[in-house]
This record gives C-alpha cells, structure tokens and sequence, in this order.
C-alpha cells in the first residue's frame, strides 16, 4: 500500500508496509499510482503530452529500483505475527489511579462530568492506592519498569494519598526487583512550592492542564464560582516547567469548536516560554456547541498545515519546542505490538476508582458494563479482558485498508466505543485529524531534511 500528499510544495509518497517515506519530484508523484495497473507503454502514452520521454523514463527507473530495494509496494506481512499479539498474555503494566473523583474546576468539555465520573465525588483511600500496587506487582510477571499515573478530576485534592501510595510503591518496589514510574496530572490550582517540590522529587512526568490563550482557556475551564482559571495556574505552570528544566512534562491544552484557530494557542504556549505542548481535539457530541463535527475538518486539516509551518519557521529562528502530536520516529518507531494493538486498554493498561474497581481505561470509568473486577480479586472479566486483547489493526475493519494504521495504532477504543458502539469500530472524525496530524509530522521530518 502506498500514500501520497503534498504540502508546501513538498512531495511525499509514503510506503506503509515498510515505512519508508519518500521525497519526490512532480513526475514520480503522479506515475507513482499508475506504475502498477498500467504498462510502461501505457503510461509514456498517459503522460507524454505533461512530462518528457527522458523524465518519464528517469521516474519510472526510480521507481523500479525502490520497488526492487523493498521501498515501495512492499507486502503487508504484519498479519502473520498477529497470533503473537492476540495469544501474548499479556502482563500489567500500567495502571491509572483515579486518586479523585471530584474536581475544582468545572469544565465545560469534561468528559468525567466534574471528576465524577457519572457517579458520586468520591477520594481513594490509601488502602485502595495500596492494593493497587499490590495488585499491578501480582500481575505484572517478569516486567520490571512499571508506570501509575495519579488522576481524575483532580489529584491534588486528595495528594496526602498520593505521597503515601508512592511511599508504598517505593517500599514495595525494592522488595519485588520492581521499578516505579510515576506521574501526574493537574489543573493547577492547588499547586504550591511544596507540592511543585514533592512532585520534582518523585513524578517521572507531570501533565499540566491548560488550554492556551487567557480567553480560551477561561471559556472552557471556569472555577467552580465561574472566574477564570489562567491567571491563577500559568505563573505556578511557568515555574513548575522550569524547574524540570524544561523536560519531563507537558502542557495539555483542548481545542474546540470555539478556537478553530488552535494554532494560536499553541504558540502561545510556546510564547509563554513552554517547550512540551499538547493540544488535542476536543470529543463530544455533536449537539454541544463546542463540538467538532464533520464540516469542521477541512478548517481544522488548513490549521493544523499552518501551526506545522509555524513550528518549523519558530525551528529555524532557533525558537524550538516540541509539539506532541507532530512527534514521530520514521527510523524505529514503537514495537510490532505497539503498532498492532495500541495503548493496550484493559490488558496491560487498566484504570482503577477511588473505592478499588478496575476498568479497561480512564474514559471507560462510570460505564459498569466495563467494570472488569476489583485491585482486591484482580481481573475476573475475562471475556472483557479477551476482548480487549483481540483488538488491533486487523480486527478493525476500516483500520485494516487504512494507509495510518502503523501509526495510530488502531485509535482510541473508548472513543469508538462512543461513537461507533464497538471497540472494533472507528471514531471517524478522530481519524480523519489522525491522518492529518500524520501528514504535518512527515512534512516536517521532510522540511528537517531539506534544510540540512
């Protein structure tokens, strides 16, 4: 399988199955999708009257040799490892602590409904955090690197536990030849010197909650009295990035359908002296006001194409920072599983409530059909668990011929859940932005490689 775009005047033509990515001139770009239906005669005659003999017969020798070298038109022989993925038995080796569900801060896109999470405000207990480590070491096998990541609503409300959860984790870990990564996620507000202190000390990363611009960030994450939110958290953000020198955390922001024009945000992010930043579409249904829907995706596909040319621009000025989802590795990239199955939602990956219930991922919680058991009996959906550990790009229908697939991984399969009815099925306005994300991120990779 092939792809091809173009952008800025750069020509891309993407092998999926090897993952190579090619920069090519105007007349390999358009041969290239008749190079396999038609004959060489068939095609002089196609294009004579648009190219030269000699520069049709240049492409076609270029293309031939790429065929020949497995760079293009290569066999997708991914499929025949998936019994390694599907029949794996996989271990635990992630779990998403919900340390709070309740929250003060009230977000109007909040997908946990305030940090309830469709139910009660409720805080974990220490023994519930406890049994969670227990739990996770139990089920983790041989793996030695193990990740919890303290969420919500918002954790810091309840950040007593978290520090008695990592004590624990930190005892435990030495006793079991295990290795603790933490991290947590913050709108902030209750972030102080001594909290900024803890979390230098013992979060691997730290995920902080902001949406960009004063106006934008305060329409959509108003406190719980209706005041606005960023001249409160961006100073203790600002200081907190420092801190970490500039690394191990992001900045995550939300776009709506209110601030189509993103790319602003983010370069006001980057003005504000951020280096990681992450700003992502928002999910909803189409009737929220904020909603993106269909006919927004061709005004987002020109933003996103903006803020890559912006990013590169801010590059070549010298002014660098990382924007997470134009981030990726054409030379290695993620494991064959990781390409296949994805993030590994209710398998190696499960979300834990404040009284102790396991689900298949942070944004299944509240949704008791996924409840899969308890960090006290462990795991005792197995049916659910199978089911999880059978998606991947091939079970997929629309993943499956899908030229991405390799590099979402399958997407989300809480949102296809929500808005296909079936993890199996597609987010589709998810995919069509993935795509596009997709695009920016080779387009830089080539404009890099072009400026060296």
């Amino acid at each position: 399988m092939i792809h091809k775009f173009s952008m800025d005047g750069i020509n891309i033509v993407m092998d999926v199955d090897s993952g190579a990515v090619h920069i090519v001139d105007n007349v390999v770009y358009e041969i290239v999708d008749d190079f396999k239906e038609l004959s060489e005669k068939e095609i002089f005659e196609k294009y004579h009257n648009k190219f030269s003999e000699e520069e049709i017969k240049e492409a076609l020798e270029e293309i031939k040799e790429l065929e020949k070298e497995e760079m293009l038109f290569t066999e997708d022989d991914y499929e025949f490892v998936l019994p390694k993925v599907t029949n794996r038995n996989p271990v635990v080796k992630a779990l998403c602590l919900h340390v709070a569900h309740d929250c003060n801060l009230k977000c109007k896109y909040c997908f946990a409904e305030e940090g309830e999470y469709h139910g009660k405000r409720s805080l974990m207990s220490a023994e519930v955090g406890k049994a969670a480590i227990d739990f996770i070491i139990k089920n983790s096998g041989a793996r030695k690197n193990l990740e919890i990541d303290f969420f919500g609503g918002e954790p810091l409300m309840n950040f007593d536990v978290v520090k008695e959860i990592v004590e624990y984790g930190r005892e435990q870990e030495k006793l079991h030849n295990k290795n603790f990564r933490f991290t947590i996620t913050t709108n902030g507000i209750l972030l102080d010197d001594e909290k900024m202190e803890y979390i230098n000390k013992h979060m691997h990363n730290v995920v902080l909650s902001l949406d960009g611009r004063k106006e934008v960030n305060d329409n959509m994450r108003p406190k719980a009295g209706g005041q606005g939110s960023y001249e409160t958290i961006v100073p203790k953000f600002q200081k907190l990035a420092d801190s970490r020198n500039q690394t191990d955390y992001f900045v995550r922001g939300t776009f709506t359908k209110h601030n189509l024009d993103f790319a602003k945000d983010v370069m006001h992010l980057a003005d504000l002296g951020f280096k990681q930043i992450s700003v992502e579409p928002v999910v909803a249904e189409d009737e929220m006001d904020y909603a993106i829907t269909e006919k927004d995706i061709p005004v987002i596909y020109d933003e996103y194409e903006n803020l890559a040319k912006l990013i590169h621009k801010s590059r070549q000025e010298g002014k660098w920072f990382n924007f997470f989802h134009f981030n990726i590795d054409l030379k290695g990239g993620p494991c064959v599983v990781k390409r296949l199955a994805g993030c590994g939602s209710g398998t190696e990956y499960l979300a834990v409530t404040p009284e102790g219930d396991l689900y298949p991922c942070h944004q299944f919680v509240g949704k008791e059909e996924f409840k899969m058991g308890t960090v006290y009996e462990g795991v005792k959906d197995e049916k659910r668990r199978e089911e999880f550990e059978g998606c991947n790009v091939y079970s997929k229908p629309d993943c499956k011929v899908c030229w991405a697939k390799f590099y979402c991984s399958g997407g989300c399969a809480a949102n296809a859940y929500q808005y296909g009815g079936s993890i199996l099925s597609q987010y589709k306005t998810g995919c069509e932005l993935q795509k596009k994300r997709i695009e920016c991120a080779i387009y830089l990779k080539a404009k890099e490689a072009l400026s060296e």
